[in-house]
């Protein structure tokens, strides 16, 4: 059996936050284990262990992403929409259904593989990404996930099923998921209430009972979702949902939740679902403030595919909470966590014990028992992320992703980004 040896280690645990001095035997195994020797030399080494000093270094468990886009990655620095942008549904059309319309088999690797390095050398070892590519729906799911497992980044995929354009592309939409959940753990993607009739809701929720999967889906993230819904079908929005059979699943997981009232939160707290708060996202789009009132303790936390640094992701939430939410710094942490207990709950593999951070974390300040949290807050950037162990594996040493050439991927994301920016110029 292959292992990673760390030694000499300060390991916080992530649930306590006790700070242990030992040294970590880490198997590499989907469910793989950690093992904890006080002595070093109580550890019988083989040929085969890596031995990482961590002396002066802390470790912890790696971060999960609740809610990411993948598919943006290449977004970054893209033309301006040819349209004047007046609210959010024009965002959405003129922005990112021009460009998920826009995606290929290549661009839609590119994204995926730009992401999962992203997310691997922010400490980032399991993400749950929402795909869209309606013009390219036919294996698309199954690019994304050879690309984070080229990467060694662990993932709970799904397309995002909608109307938006037309009821044959939702068909494929659903044909895609349960192809992929055949051989596959993932959920079954819808967009959002408004792009999403009554009869795909329908088939859907049948998929997710089938599969016994859950729904991954956007939700009240602008008030337009709301008036949709109400003109359209005379509930809210939490009511379509509650009514669908979409809150029934411990898998289900509903982002954003902005516009929803107090019979909604009460319907959603009283639920096994899970809701991904996406701060940064809410602030780009000028749609809203998260707002946790009685939404229960399963709360995540996403980064909608801004980028793919959940610490800066939780972070955010503490900040713009002070404001607009009941959120402390043990709030904050326990949201970046939750995720873990999601996984764990509904036994999805690849966010086991042994995932774990190296932090070369030189604070001015002592981090001991007592104060974690001002650090996990005020201190700690992902540029603290040194090393990355992956279900075991070592993904990340000195700040280098160790399975593939960087620079040459590099090279492959930035043709790719030039090539759709000249379609979406079209």
């Amino acid at each position: 059996m292959v292992r990673t040896i760390l030694k000499n280690t300060t390991f916080i645990d992530w649930r306590t936050l006790f700070l242990v001095h030992t040294n970590i035997i880490v198997e590499e195994s989907l469910r793989g284990s950690v093992i904890f020797k006080d002595n070093f030399n109580d550890i019988i080494l083989s040929d085969s262990d890596v031995v990482i000093d961590c002396k002066g270094k802390f470790v912890t468990k790696s971060f999960a992403i609740g809610h990411h886009h993948a598919y943006s990655a290449l977004s970054r620095g893209m033309p301006p929409p040819t349209h004047q942008i007046n609210n959010f549904p024009e965002k959405l059309k003129y922005i990112w259904w021009k460009l998920d319309k826009a995606l290929d088999k290549n661009t839609i690797e590119a994204s995926a593989l730009a992401t999962a390095i992203a997310c691997a050398k922010s400490g980032v070892t399991f993400a749950i990404d929402h795909h869209a590519s309606p013009n390219f729906i036919d294996g698309s799911l199954e690019i994304i996930a050879e690309a984070f497992d080229r990467v060694g980044v662990s993932h709970l995929l799904c397309y995002e099923i909608t109307d938006r354009d037309g009821l044959d592309k939702a068909e494929l939409g659903l044909q895609e998921t349960e192809k992929y959940l055949k051989n596959n753990q993932g959920l079954i993607g819808l967009h959002a209430s408004f792009t999403v009739g009554d009869s795909t809701l329908k088939k859907a929720v049948e998929l997710m009972e089938k599969t016994k999967s859950g729904i991954h889906m956007h939700v009240a993230e602008d008030k337009f979702d709301q008036k949709q819904c109400k003109e359209t079908y005379n509930i809210s929005v939490g009511e379509r949902l509650k009514h669908a059979g979409v809150l029934e699943s411990s898998k289900t997981i509903l982002a954003h939740c902005i516009h929803i009232n107090n019979n909604e939160r009460s319907l959603i707290g009283k639920s096994p679902a899970f809701v991904v708060q996406n701060s940064e996202s809410n602030l780009n789009n000028a749609v809203g403030y998260f707002n946790s009132v009685g939404l229960g303790d399963n709360i995540m936390i996403g980064t909608d595919g801004m980028h793919s640094d959940l610490l800066r992701s939780s972070q955010s939430a503490f900040f713009v909470g002070q404001a607009n939410d009941n959120i402390d710094f043990l709030i904050a942490y326990y949201r970046s966590r939750k995720v873990h207990n999601y996984l764990s709950n509904n036994s999805f593999l690849g966010d086991g014990e042994n995932n774990l951070i190296v932090l070369d974390y030189d604070s001015p300040t002592e981090l001991n028992d007592d104060n974690f949290f001002g650090h996990f807050i005020f201190g700690l950037t992902s540029k603290h992320v040194q090393h990355v162990i992956s279900n075991g594996k070592v993904i990340v040493k000195d700040r280098i992703i160790q399975s593939l050439d960087e620079d040459e991927v590099l090279k492959f994301t930035r043709d790719q980004a030039n090539r759709l920016w000249d379609k979406l110029k079209a």
